[in-house]
């Protein structure tokens, strides 16, 4: 999971409000409901010692946010009287929350969140198509596409001596439409950095874009006669397999970080491994355990690279006054301060992951503990 989104985060120095809560508006009274969530949740925040601005930040916020269909939730995050970031969560929370700290609890939303996929997916016929593109995490975008070529795109009936050339007319439309579809898959895929791209529809318009696809995008085309541009069609069948689909792909990531852990055999594993290799920055993807019970702590100070499991080590490093903080907390805001990536796992995904976390390395060295010194 890419983090970068939660920078403008660890921008500013808080303290923060993080507040989750059910914003579900599938009934008359959603919004009296939402109302009592969030009184409830500001009576927290004042209790913890939140400032007046911030929490009244948070409720123009939450109580002027657009309310969408279904059940979902909304997590937000403030301080110095502003709110920095809010998301939409594709379910509620597992319980509505509001938490003051000397940073932003985020790990429920990244564990809801899970692993985002960028994706394109084409809904094509002999004339042109109708796509959709997300990036991870993303708004999505959509694209209808004309063909060029509007000629002769019926092959007509057998007989005639003009038979032929008619038909030869017709695939070539056909041909050129798909190219057109073709070259706008492409600049959607590109623009999103897509991981998969669904091609969907009329079999021959899907078989001839996928043809067309340059090479570097063949292995991410999947191919499927489901759906259709018909006015009314039932798109069902293709929203299950592009789901699917997706979900795929972000097991695929989850079993190649989790094998590549395990490529490491003795290093890598456990709370003092994780914070020893994020202090030297030796960290490309950490793994963790979705716990919602977990209320471990660790000492951090200014920099992100500053974070120790007691705070001896931050005195060495020359910190004058290191915080205790959710250790959560602290591991994401250093990962995002050296571009790493989160892995989070299901209990049943790493069962016997030391302290229900692990990292990836960018590189280990004679140093790295668990290679014979540590």
């Amino acid at each position: 999971m890419q983090l970068s989104f939660l920078r403008p985060l660890y921008d500013r120095p808080g303290p923060w409000c993080s507040v989750y809560l059910d914003a579900s508006a599938d009934t008359h009274d959603a919004h009296p409901a939402l109302d009592l969530r969030w009184r409830a949740l500001q009576g927290q925040l004042v209790d913890q010692g939140a400032d007046e601005p911030t929490v009244a930040a948070l409720d123009r916020v939450i109580r002027g946010h657009d309310p969408i269909a279904g059940d979902y939730g909304l997590a937000a995050f403030a301080t110095a009287g502003r709110v920095v970031l809010t998301e939409y969560l594709s379910a509620p929370p597992l319980r509505d929350l509001a938490s003051y700290g000397p940073l932003p609890h985020v790990m429920p939303m990244l564990a809801q969140r899970g692993e985002q996929v960028a994706w394109v997916r084409v809904v094509a016929d002999r004339t042109g198509a109708d796509a959709m593109a997300v990036s991870a995490g993303g708004v999505p975008r959509r694209a209808h596409i004309v063909g060029r070529e509007d000629f002769q795109l019926r092959r007509v009936q057998p007989g005639g001596w003009s038979q032929s050339r008619y038909q030869r007319a017709a695939m070539e439309a056909w041909h050129h439409n798909a190219g057109d579809v073709t070259a706008a898959t492409v600049e959607l895929a590109e623009k999103v950095g897509a991981d998969v791209v669904v091609v969907a529809g009329d079999v021959r318009a899907t078989g001839m874009i996928a043809a067309q696809m340059p090479e570097r995008w063949q292995d991410l085309v999947v191919r499927t006669d489901a759906g259709s541009r018909a006015g009314g069609a039932d798109q069902t069948a293709l929203d299950d397999l592009t789901v699917q689909t997706i979900a795929e792909v972000a097991d695929q990531r989850i079993t190649a970080a989790l094998d590549r852990f395990g490529m490491q055999e003795d290093i890598g594993a456990g709370l003092d491994a994780v914070v020893d290799a994020l202090q030297r920055g030796q960290v490309e993807t950490m793994l963790i355990v979705d716990d919602p019970s977990a209320d471990g702590e660790l000492w951090i100070g200014p920099e992100a690279t500053e974070i120790a499991v007691d705070p001896g080590q931050l005195a060495a490093m020359s910190v004058a006054d290191p915080q205790r903080v959710r250790a959560d907390a602290a591991l994401v805001r250093a990962l995002v301060g050296t571009d790493c990536e989160l892995a989070v796992l299901g209990p049943d995904e790493a069962p016997d992951l030391v302290d229900g976390v692990g990292a990836v390395l960018r590189y280990a060295d004679a140093s790295t503990p668990g290679r014979g010194n540590g």
